[in-house]
């Protein structure tokens, strides 16, 4: 079996070499066994909250090949990400264009941040058929990223409403919040939409008109709803909180360690505990209890505790 590695040159792996589920569950090297009982708790952790959750919630729903769109398919290294936008993304669709490009990109800093997010960059899984879909499902290792959900809600305001430059989500989001959340709005910020206050976004967040209207947009729905965790079974759990270290495992078990590692750099800008402590100082408890409950599963389902500074009713 030939297989191009992302330098462009060809190497051969013999037949008998293991694919990164093998590596998972039945480690050759000891460095990785250690990571991979960390990894079990994880899996644990989502297991026993999809099984708790199963009995309140309703008839199991099928899931349809449009929920499959942010399931990234690696042929090469058969191996299957599902991408949630504010928990590096940008850089695991660099990464993920580094494998399956046949040796098209060498460096994942390379490839402009825009260019990662063109959908026809990547295959996604919704672009197999039923049957395919099913075998890639069961023999490739299936991984997500998550992120302490409200840091990661911080982080999706202040990319998408405090940038002067996000004029489409200004548009599309800003005016309908403005709208619906701000007594005695300007003409100006019913038309611009580029002020929206953080208090306003939960508000609209946690609006049931809000829900009954449309899903959630991908930068701020739950990873329950986008990777959809009780139905497909993932081998690995990375944190943002752990990145590097996940990351740098998923690739060694990948068999790409050696030559790849993950693009780490530190950001300045980056949304971090305090800053998410501050701008939920002006949210009322009321509002603090309902955004919780809807972001509550990816509380529970990937081990984050309730922060401190929330006020529960």
């Amino acid at each position: 079996v030939m297989r191009r590695n992302p330098f462009g040159m060809d190497i051969c792996c013999q037949k008998g070499s293991r694919s990164p589920l093998q590596e998972l569950y039945n480690p050759t090297q000891v460095s990785l066994s250690n990571t991979a009982i960390l990894h079990q708790i994880r899996r644990d952790q989502v297991t026993d909250m999809c099984r708790a959750n199963s009995v309140s919630s309703r008839k199991r729903r099928v899931l349809t090949p449009s929920d499959l769109k942010h399931l990234v398919v690696d042929e090469d290294h058969e191996m299957i990400y599902c991408y949630v936008p504010k928990v590096a993304c940008t850089n695991w669709k660099r990464v993920m264009m580094v494998l399956t490009g046949r040796g098209k990109y060498s460096d994942p800093m390379e490839i402009p941040a825009n260019e990662a997010h063109v959908s026809s960059n990547l295959k996604t899984l919704n672009q197999y058929s039923i049957p395919e879909i099913n075998h890639r499902l069961k023999n490739f290792m299936k991984f997500l990223f998550v992120r302490e959900p409200f840091e990661r809600l911080v982080s999706a305001y202040r990319n998408k409403f405090t940038q002067k430059y996000n004029t489409s989500f200004h548009k599309r989001y800003g005016t309908k919040i403005v709208r619906r959340q701000r007594k005695n709005a300007t003409q100006e910020a019913l038309r611009k939409g580029d002020d929206v206050k953080f208090e306003e976004f939960v508000a609209y967040l946690i609006d049931p008109h809000t829900q009954r209207e449309e899903p959630f947009n991908e930068h701020w729905q739950t990873v329950y709803s986008l990777c959809h965790p009780c139905h497909i079974h993932y081998d690995l759990i990375g944190k943002y909180e752990t990145l590097e270290e996940d990351s740098n495992y998923i690739l060694q078990l990948a068999g790409v360690g050696n030559y790849l590692k993950f693009p780490t750099y530190a950001k300045s800008t980056r949304t971090t505990d305090e800053m998410t402590t501050e701008f939920f100082q002006n949210i009322s408890s009321l509002h603090q209890t309902q955004l919780y409950e809807v972001y509550k599963l990816d509380f529970l389902m990937f081990n984050y505790s309730v922060p401190s500074y929330l006020k529960l009713e």
